[in-house]
């Protein structure tokens, strides 16, 4: 992607203008983002994915008694009536499930695939809405079909109500308000307090139309969270390091042979602390683990997304594609897919990082692979992670 290329989608602004006036800045509204855009799937197959174990789904209900929310998988009988009013269907990953929607999604990749998500699909009839919220992570929100109203804050107070299923703002006080119609989007960074809801609309064939809203999400690590994701892999690491060493002495254990008689046997020794803080330290200076580690928690996979295996072989110089599903990254020393990582350097490195970038490799390409960089995609071949694809022309 040219990221100096001006974009409708972005209103105009080229990739990099809008990373740096807008990106975890201020919102954008951007009016024709896609022009003649439409939904992707019908309500039909939306509500046929809802009804999938492996896909993660939600439907919201807001009545005179509040808000409700009930966790998928949903058979058709199970959902409201069509004409009931105040109703959301989200479904979400989509773009692990549908190609079109899938290629939507690599529209945005000029934010990097560590911080891309996944797309969500909300379907919702008139009145229906989420309540007023806001996400700890930046969202595009992109309108497929019909009407929905959009009102956002800036507001400082994020106080959220107790004892509501939904993270519903206390105190929602709106500063602006956009009517978002097919192929309108509107960008809102972190903490953007922001509620939408559907309007009943009529199409050019005088048939009402479906409010259906594809919203773009980011992921946020948590800094808590990732820390103890990556002591985590870490710690793994040096279990590992341990089971294929044949040398007892690459084990250091603590020793104190200056530890005098104590009188106070419960309290742990300061030696012992500074022991531990060392072994810390230890586990996170050396970079090539600690990239080794992030690298496979970024591409780690959503627990309910799994892959078929193929039985045909991968052989000859075909063009291979990354499954949608499929999370690939890299960094100067390694590959990383669907949790796992790789050693890689020279032109096979190259070649995965290619194939990372571009989520797809042509017969003329793979000719240039190595035998152990054949065989590695002969594996991910088998396990479904990648496929053969046509070549272009």
């Amino acid at each position: 992607m040219d990221t100096h290329q001006p974009l409708a989608l972005l209103a105009g602004l080229s990739p990099a203008q809008f990373m740096r006036r807008h990106w975890q800045k201020k919102p954008l509204l951007v009016r024709g983002a896609i022009p003649g855009f439409g939904p992707l799937l019908s309500r039909t197959e939306l509500f046929k994915l809802a009804a999938n174990d492996e896909v993660e789904s939600r439907l919201i209900v807001k009545n005179s008694l509040g808000w409700r929310m009930k966790n998928g998988p949903f058979v058709p009988r199970g959902l409201p009536p069509l004409k009931q009013p105040g109703w959301t269907l989200l479904v979400q990953g989509v773009d692990g499930h549908d190609q079109a929607v899938h290629q939507l999604l690599q529209q945005f990749r000029f934010v990097p695939d560590a911080r891309l998500d996944d797309l969500m699909i909300s379907w919702a009839t008139p009145g229906g809405g989420v309540g007023p919220h806001f996400d700890s992570y930046d969202v595009f929100l992109l309108q497929a079909s019909g009407r929905r109203r959009w009102k956002i804050s800036q507001q400082k107070d994020l106080t959220l109500q107790e004892g509501v299923a939904l993270k519903i703002l206390q105190n929602f006080e709106p500063q602006e308000e956009f009517v978002l119609q097919a192929g309108d989007m509107l960008y809102l960074p972190p903490r953007y307090a922001h509620e939408g809801m559907a309007e009943a609309s009529v199409g050019p064939d005088g048939k009402a139309q479906d409010c259906m809203t594809y919203s773009i999400g980011f992921k946020a690590p948590v800094a808590q969270e990732l820390a103890a994701e990556l002591l985590h892999r870490l710690a793994e690491f040096s279990e590992d390091a341990l089971e294929a060493s044949s040398l007892k002495q690459t084990r250091i254990i603590y020793r104190d042979a200056a530890q005098a008689a104590t009188s106070t046997p419960a309290r742990l020794p300061d030696s012992l602390l500074t022991f531990a803080q060392k072994a810390m330290h230890d586990a996170l200076k050396d970079p090539l683990a600690l990239g080794c580690a992030l690298g496979e928690i970024m591409t780690s996979l959503k627990p309910q997304v799994w892959f078929e295996d193929n039985e045909a072989e991968l052989s000859g110089p075909v063009a291979i594609s990354l499954n949608a599903k499929t999370r690939m990254m890299y960094d100067a020393q390694h590959v990383f897919i669907n949790g796992e990582s790789y050693r890689a350097k020279g032109s096979d490195a190259m070649l995965m990082r290619q194939l990372a970038d571009q989520r797809q490799l042509s017969g003329q390409a793979l000719r240039k692979a190595g035998r152990d960089a054949l065989a590695l995609l002969a594996d991910w071949h088998a396990a479904g992670w990648i496929h053969v694809a046509k070549e272009p022309g």
